[in-house]
């Protein structure tokens, strides 16, 4: 990797006493016996897999990972990631033997223990830290949630990247602030999927030599041996990647594994990719190398048997033997623990050399955004013809990519079209600098046409901190659907950027233009979505997308232009932080006739439809609706006061499906949107196709009105 000082611990590296080795066995053995005493009582889980990988977990943990368990979240401690995490109970297992601390929603560092003895076994238990698959936020030294597999190892790769990111940006002469290594560990069948390809292909290319993945080499899946479906060279795919390989034939020899990760450490230009051959459920008389031993408990008398095998009691469950404890917190306190006392005096010396970059640091660790940040946002004044939202976004994110130095991010190679680069030529791109073309602190990020790594790629910089962002066409959110859903789980705030909204994409047909996809997006619990209205409406949403800690956004932007709103005729633009808001009503007692409901490019429907209704002698109401999610996490009083359920009159319009439109319209409303997917065409012609213009609105309101007389 590429910090070759950073080796494991000396104590440990040469195994010569037979006291010691016999401890290091009796650590492994634990890690076994907990996890499949975890399954069996849970009736549920995985075991076979923890107890061939245990003795990679603890040679990982106890040697080579700078992880403090006394202080989980200290910002250079290295990252471990399960990526196989139905093996969940493994990583469970080595953060209870580990002692690893709880840490609580304001990053504050308490006494209890992440996982007891007593969260062992209530293992996929209701409420349990012992979750069936490992969850981020919810048991403290859990990196990432894991469970849709692949997803992990693409994950670590954006970790790697941060790490070089902020090493290049915070360290300076004498002061190494940042230098983390990333391991993650992970079975066949993560390496069967497709995202695992992209990532490692850009883990290659970009260099990420604090990188190390572990391939748990078992030949065993769901439905039995690999071989049926995964015969690929999977070393030799990843030489023709860029990275390096090594090679332990053996899972439990653990000078070999040790042996391995130094090759790792020592490697400077490439990611490192460990194959270990294993036996699934090793130690069990009837189900090693067999797929029963994958998914399912083994059974009382199976799990007697190996324990004996071990060596340890065959009565007694969740069973530590003495000294275990004490020997393996003790290898993590060397490590880790001096590590981590290190850098926070290093860190204290820093604050007095460079207090701005200091304070950056602390800020971007707490989620926070610098003091006054948004008054150097821009306000846009009225303007008949307009710009599409994915040109105002691309201008506001360069006054947001000044007021926050760790705003960073890029596309799946779609900049010129989403205009997300940060063009000033301080931002640079993110690249070797070997390659002539950037350096490891660049802003720009290139992520190539690989939509789903990059989604897993910025949730990993931004578990890191860091506050990332990526673009694409709406429609390929398809690719991303896993990811933007994993951010929302695990309540990290990044912002997903979304151009071409629509059937205004226009030439490029039904298969670039999205009509289900708002609804996706819409759908996702913890996720909130913004269609602005107008370039103003675009401004209020980065300010409540910056401000968030705990919560990802999605951007939905338009090709085509939208009229800038004048702002002294309609309602102010900060309504957007509502979710919903009144435009403009033409009943001065609050009890317009109609009620019209728009988002993103149809806002000028309805503001065109307002006009025609108003000369009819119909007193209607426009509301924008950049954010449902927004819009329902109000008050009561406040959705009344802007939807009277009282006003059954109203008409929603969107170029898209009808999906979730229901709840704001009601039985009686009127839906003025795509019943089916678009077409081949520019967008003048599609709008007449399809009969999107202001005047159809309007008889849409007539009609509703005049359904309910």
């Amino acid at each position: 990797m590429s910090h070759p000082t950073r080796s494991g611990n000396e104590k440990d590296d040469n195994v010569i006493d037979d006291n010691f080795a016999a401890k290091e066995k009796l650590v492994v053995d634990t890690i076994r016996c907990l996890s499949m005493d975890g399954v069996q009582k849970a009736n549920s889980g995985h075991p076979g897999t923890p107890m061939a990988m245990a003795p990679v977990a603890y040679t990982i943990w106890s040697k080579f990972l700078k992880f403090d368990p006394q202080a989980p979240i200290w910002p250079n401690r290295d990252r471990f990631v399960l990526s196989m995490g139905h093996a969940s109970m493994l990583i469970y297992s080595t953060l209870h033997l580990a002692g690893v601390k709880e840490v609580s929603n304001d990053y504050h560092t308490g006494d209890r223990e992440s996982v007891s003895i007593e969260d062992l076994k209530t293992f996929r238990q209701l409420h349990s830290r012992c979750a069936g698959h490992p969850e981020y936020h919810w048991t403290s030294g859990i990196e990432t949630t894991t469970g849709p597999l692949g997803n992990g190892l693409a994950t670590s790769v954006g970790m790697a990247i941060a790490s070089k990111w902020l090493g290049a940006t915070y360290n300076k002469p004498g002061f190494e602030m940042f230098n983390f290594n990333t391991y993650a560990l992970a079975g066949d069948g993560c390496f069967q999927e497709g995202v695992q390809a992209e990532a490692a292909s850009l883990a290659g290319h970009l260099q990420l030599d604090n990188l190390c993945w572990i391939w748990d080499n078992n030949h065993i899946s769901i439905e039995g041996n690999t071989d049926w479906s995964f015969t690929e060279d999977v070393a030799t795919r990843f030489v023709a990647y860029g990275w390096n390989i090594t090679r332990v034939t053996d899972a439990n020899d653990l000078p070999k594994l040790q042996h391995a990760f130094k090759v790792a450490q020592r490697e400077s230009n490439r990611p490192t990719l460990i194959v270990v051959d294993s036996h699934i459920a090793w130690g069990a008389p009837n189900k090693q190398d067999t797929h029963g031993a994958h998914g399912a408990p083994l059974g009382d008398a199976e799990i007697a048997a190996c324990k004996k095998f071990y060596g340890l009691p065959e009565d007694k469950t969740f069973y530590v033997a003495d000294g275990v404890y004490d020997h393996f917190r003790g290898q993590m306190e060397a490590n880790g623990g001096t590590a981590r006392k290190e850098w926070e005096a290093t860190f204290a010396k820093y604050k007095a050399e460079f207090p701005d970059l200091a304070t950056q640091i602390d800020l971007m660790n707490s989620r926070k955004m610098p003091e006054g940040w948004e008054a150097s946002l821009p306000t846009y004044p009225a303007d008949e013809k307009g710009m599409a939202s994915r040109i105002s976004n691309g201008k506001i994110m360069q006054f947001v990519a000044e007021a926050c130095p760790y705003f960073l991010g890029g596309s799946a190679d779609l900049a010129p079209s989403t205009k997300t680069r940060l063009t000033d030529a301080k931002y640079g791109d993110f690249m070797p600098p070997s390659t002539g073309w950037g350096d490891w602190s660049g802003r720009n990020f290139h992520f190539g046409i690989r939509e789903h790594a990059m989604g897993a790629i910025m949730n990993g910089m931004c578990l890191s901190k860091l506050r990332s962002f990526g673009s694409g066409f709406f429609v390929f959110s398809d690719y991303m659907k896993p990811v933007i859903r994993l951010s929302a789980i695990m309540e990290i705030p990044v912002t997903w950027i979304f151009t071409h909204d629509s059937i205004g994409v226009g030439e490029d047909g039904p298969t670039h233009q999205p009509i289900e996809h708002l609804a996706m997006v819409r759908s996702i619990p913890g996720l909130v979505t913004f269609r602005p209205g107008d370039a103003n409406e675009n401004v209020e949403a980065w300010k409540w997308i910056m401000n968030a800690e705990h919560t990802p956004s999605v951007l939905v932007l338009s090709r085509q232009n939208l009229p800038t709103l004048d702002r002294e005729k309609y309602a102010a633009a900060s309504g957007t932080l509502k979710g919903g808001y009144i435009l403009k009503c033409a009943a001065p007692d609050g009890n317009p006739d109609v009620i019209l409901i728009a988002s993103g490019s149809e806002v000028q429907l309805i503001t065109g439809a307002y006009d025609i209704l108003v000369e009819k002698g119909i007193k209607p109401r426009i509301v924008s609706m950049p954010s449902f999610n927004l819009f329902e996490q109000q008050s009561d009083e406040y959705k009344e006061s802007v939807l009277p359920r009282k006003i059954r009159a109203r008409v929603g319009v969107e170029f898209a499906g009808d999906f979730g439109w229901g709840k704001y319209l009601g039985l009686d409303g009127k839906f003025i949107g795509m019943q089916t997917f678009g077409e081949s065409a520019p967008l003048a012609r599609l709008l007449e196709k399809f009969d999107f213009t202001p005047e159809r609105v309007a008889a849409g309101a007539e009609e509703v009105i005049a359904s309910l007389k």
